[in-house]
């Protein structure tokens, strides 16, 4: 190239990535009042990343039972000069936590002691990430962002059905602790619908983050009150513990499916490997060109491999080695699928390395397009419902038990059934394991922004949405496609009830595939399509939950 083709490129580059903006706006999220509020954000002048900090805060208020400022999760960034950053806000264990603290005299867990109260909280990441975001990569104060979700906190929220069934699962826990009692229950019951949750404690919390930023949360008076709450109720957390805490950067993992690009977040979360493990497999396997019951099947395989490397090898990569080149190494991943078998069902005992799921609807997720092209797919969580089911204090934090998400004892299952070995052991400091995977698809069909809640569940989740948008499906398919799940321990097919019809069903049992219909519906999905060759934005919320998508 000239140096005067340079020059033309670079005179011309500004105009042709100002020509590809979306010229829209488009949020999906879990909860009508986190999309209102996103659009705010982005009408008051804020971009993507001001609009990710105001819908994570308000999910934190309307949704207490999803995610929370005493939780943590992961934020997948695309600015629009092409950078690209997982921000890590992954909870961590206290400096006291060991690897042996949940298990009894002989050495076997002690029941709920990894779920619920405060021994089972890490140490949030949310507050540290949203005053990250905020100061890095947005364009509004902090105290604007979070504005609305302190308001929503003082004045409330109603009660919906969904609030009622979650309220209702964990009504035992939440009684445990008098001040979630008086927040979240009423007369310790489950509030009636249009009840009126009002949060002050936690609003004059997000108020102190609004005004210090990350030193509101981690230092100073609402550190000492979560601290001593969470001593006086038999937790181990310290205010070292606290000031500690950082968010950590990350590159995003890259993979390929045919012409397609997928971005999705590396260790402690598992979701990047399993996805690119998946779709890799699926290539090698010519799916795009099976039949439906061959595509069920080989379905089933490549989750159940992809599952199985997750229980083995991964954990936080900044205490373990995690071979992640190696495990998404096309050589690698071109002898799992070549270990799969065509016409029959590999017993998960047969892999080398040798509890049912629970739950799916707790954890949060929304994704986010502004009109300038800058782009979030962001996973939050608690962990299991209303977390710990903990208040610390009259601070308003509800905690989060995500110490359930180490592996408590080798090849034995969480609350999700989901079996680990010691890479991701519990270790002070270390970030647990996670199964989030916010993610992007870039390619043909233009850019894809989506994931789910679901526990152990949201990698098959994301995967078969990603495949509806490989198939050419409209946004409104990859959230409400109807969902199966291996994940290698239980070696169990689980599947929604539209999911198979009776010949897949007798087809897949054929092949030696044990299946479960599920009791319930699974995840929340929320996505976001950009087509960069007509312009063309659409969003979709999961039909299963209550949320909203818009555009504007």
């Amino acid at each position: 190239m000239t140096q005067l083709s340079r020059l033309f490129l670079l005179l011309l580059l500004p105009t042709l990535l100002l020509a590809e903006a979306p010229g829209k706006n488009a949020i999906a999220t879990a909860h009508p009042l986190a999309t209102a509020a996103g659009q705010q954000t982005l009408a008051a002048g804020g971009n993507a990343f001001d609009a990710a900090v105001t819908v994570s805060a308000v999910l934190a208020v309307v949704e207490p039972y999803s995610s929370g400022i005493g939780g943590g999760g992961f934020w997948l960034l695309h600015r629009k000069d092409g950078h690209e950053v997982v921000v890590d806000g992954r909870e961590t264990a206290p400096a006291r936590a060991h690897r042996d603290m949940y298990l009894d005299q002989h050495g076997e867990p002690i029941p709920n002691l990894s779920m619920d109260g405060p021994l089972a909280a890490g140490i949030p990441g949310e507050p540290a990430a949203l005053a990250h975001i905020a100061g890095r990569y947005g364009k509004l104060p902090l105290s604007q962002s979070l504005a609305p979700a302190i308001h929503l906190a003082r004045n409330g929220f109603s009660v919906t059905p969904h609030y009622q069934k979650m309220a209702g699962w964990r009504l035992e826990a939440l009684n445990v602790s008098p001040a979630a009692a008086a927040i979240f229950l009423l007369h310790g019951e489950v509030p009636p619908l249009g009840h009126t949750i009002r949060q002050p404690q936690l609003a004059s919390t997000l108020e102190l983050l609004a005004q210090r930023g990350h030193d509101g949360f981690y230092r100073g008076k609402i550190a000492h009150m979560l601290v001593e709450a969470v001593q006086q109720a038999g937790g181990i957390w310290t205010m070292e513990d606290l000031a500690g805490y950082q968010v950590v950067e990350r590159p995003p993992l890259k993979g390929h499916y045919g012409d397609y690009t997928i971005t999705s977040v590396p260790p402690p979360s598992s979701g990047g490997i399993a996805l690119i493990q998946m779709l890799q497999m699926l290539e090698r396997l010519d799916y795009a060109a099976a039949e439906p019951p061959q595509r069920s099947h080989l379905l089933v395989e490549v989750m159940r491999r992809a599952y199985r490397d997750r229980a083995h090898y991964l954990g936080d990569s900044d205490y373990v080695e995690v071979p992640v080149d190696h495990l998404t190494s096309p050589e690698y991943v071109t002898r799992l699928a070549a270990g799969i078998d065509p016409e029959l069902a590999t017993p998960s005992t047969l892999l080398p390395g040798y509890g049912s799921p629970v739950g799916g609807n707790d954890t949060t997720h929304f994704s986010i397009l502004d009109r300038e092209g800058n782009y979030v797919a962001a996973t939050l969580s608690i962990n299991y419902p209303f977390g710990s089911g903990f208040v610390a204090g009259i601070s308003g934090v509800l905690l989060n038990d995500e110490m359930d998400d180490f592996s408590v004892k080798p090849g034995v299952p969480n609350a999700y059934g989901l079996v680990g070995a010691e890479a991701n052991a519990i270790a002070p400091g270390k970030r647990m394991l996670s199964s989030m995977s916010p993610s992007f698809v870039s390619g043909p069909g233009g850019t894809a922004i989506l994931g789910t809640p679901g526990g152990s569940r949201i990698i098959t989740m994301v995967l078969q949405g990603m495949l509806e948008y490989f198939d050419g499906k409209e946004v409104e398919s990859w959230v409400s496609r109807p969902r199966i799940h291996h994940q290698y321990l239980p070696d169990i097919l689980y599947f929604e009830a539209a999911a198979l019809s009776e010949p897949l069903l007798t087809a897949l049992h054929g092949r030696g595939h044990i299946l479960s219909e599920a009791a319930s519906s699974w995840g929340n999905m929320q996505a976001v399509h950009w087509d960069e060759r007509t312009g063309r934005v659409t969003a979709a919320s999961d039909p299963r939950g209550e949320g909203r998508a818009s555009v504007r």
